[in-house]
């Protein structure tokens, strides 16, 4: 078999850990549960010497990131927000962060309510907007961290306009590339320092994992960000490691469902008359269809829409079926977000009015299940919460 680096993305996913125990020949990577490892003699070490610092099953998986989004080195973490927690002990007192305006909500309360106590302050902007990017640039700008797409408005970052500005001012490109996975967008390509992922969601796949990735590009980089996860500490246990290499295995059949779930869901919604909006960058309408067709394979399986009537939320809730009212994405099974009350509650509001994340406004993750029943069950809802507010007003 030729090297994975050859090889064509579905394979690589397909065969991660499937060539890394020769002694054995094991196609489904061992977990290795010892947190301690015999040292040959002193000063001398196998590789492994502490699980904290590396561990193999964790590394195999570590190592197929990296691969997978063509990084250097790649660093898994307890969960997302560990990821972030890990990539932002980058910075430090009097450092500055320009920041996606639309973000989740765990992000913006890490960067407002932890690391602001260490001096580290943020600005937030429409990250396609360079004009508006380089006003914010001070001395102190280390960083640019960038969701595209964002989640839950979708909106669309030219990742390689943003790096090609970031770089002739020493200034770091950070993508959260949870949405999309390296399956359809790989952010260091072009031009992106560093990938950070949610890998509870599409990655692992089966709501059953929680877990964060890293990837990193250049030695420098990389040997700092081993530094701060091994001293953080917020590392993935061996058996989520092979939990997510696992979920990984069967990323791009996930993915392709969910796009095309996702599409044709969006579709229907767009001509449905209870239908105020539909946020989905593979409507050719979206402002950024170009963008994203440029630089991405394919869209994610996530998106959002605003009912015509916010009365309507609460049973449209309470009447679906098929699609469960839960809090997370990504997984093969179909769930659906109140972003305002939920993922976005600690943004203020004022900020969650003038980008749209209002009281009409539901978000979408689309599963793998049969593209009929989930139209079916949605449409019914949709039914159901016109007919319960039209009753009322009888």
């Amino acid at each position: 078999m030729k090297d994975d680096r050859q090889l064509k993305i579905e394979s690589a996913l397909a065969q991660i850990g499937s060539l890394e125990d020769p002694a054995t020949g094991a196609v489904n990577y061992p977990i290795y549960h010892s947190t301690a490892y015999r040292h040959p003699g002193l000063g001398q070490s196998t590789g492994f010497d502490y699980t904290r610092t590396k561990n193999p099953t964790r590394t195999v998986l570590e190592e197929a990131a990296a691969k997978l989004e063509s990084g250097d080195a790649g660093f898994a973490c307890s969960s997302g927000m560990a990821a972030l927690q890990t990539l932002f002990a980058l910075f430090g007192q009097g450092d500055h962060l320009i920041v996606s305006l639309d973000l989740y909500g765990g992000t913006y309360r890490l960067l407002e309510r932890i690391l602001s106590k260490f001096g580290v302050t943020a600005s937030y902007v429409d990250t396609n907007d360079l004009e508006a990017i380089e006003k914010l640039r001070t001395p102190n700008t280390k960083a640019v961290f960038i969701e595209t797409p964002t989640n839950p408005l979708m909106m669309i970052t030219d990742i390689k306009a943003v790096a090609d500005w970031a770089k002739p001012h020493g200034i770091l490109t950070i993508v959260d590339n949870t949405l999309l996975t390296p399956f359809f967008q790989r952010p260091i390509e072009l031009g992106a320092d560093i990938v950070v992922h949610s890998a509870t969601k599409y990655l692992g796949g089966h709501n059953d994992v929680l877990a964060g990735l890293i990837v990193t590009k250049g030695k420098e980089l990389s040997e700092e960000m081993f530094f701060l996860h091994n001293s953080i500490g917020a590392v993935l246990s061996p058996t989520d490691s092979y939990q997510l290499m696992r979920g990984m295995k069967t990323l791009a059949l996930r993915m392709e469902r969910h796009e095309s779930n996702a599409l044709a869901v969006a579709r229907f919604l767009q001509n449905h008359p209870q239908i105020e909006a539909v946020y989905h960058p593979g409507l050719s309408e979206h402002p950024g269809y170009d963008v994203q067709n440029r630089q991405s394979s394919g869209n994610t399986g996530i998106f959002s829409f605003k009912v015509k009537d916010a009365r309507w939320i609460e049973p449209i809730l309470q009447n679906i079926k098929l699609i469960a009212f839960a809090e997370s994405l990504g997984g093969v099974e179909s769930l659906m977000t109140y972003p305002s009350v939920q993922t976005h509650a600690d943004i203020p509001l004022e900020i969650r009015d003038a980008i749209g994340v209002d009281d009409k406004l539901l978000r979408f993750s689309v599963g793998i299940e049969h593209i009929d029943d989930l139209i079916a069950d949605l449409d019914g809802a949709l039914k159901a919460a016109l007919s319960k507010t039209e009753g009322a007003e009888a």
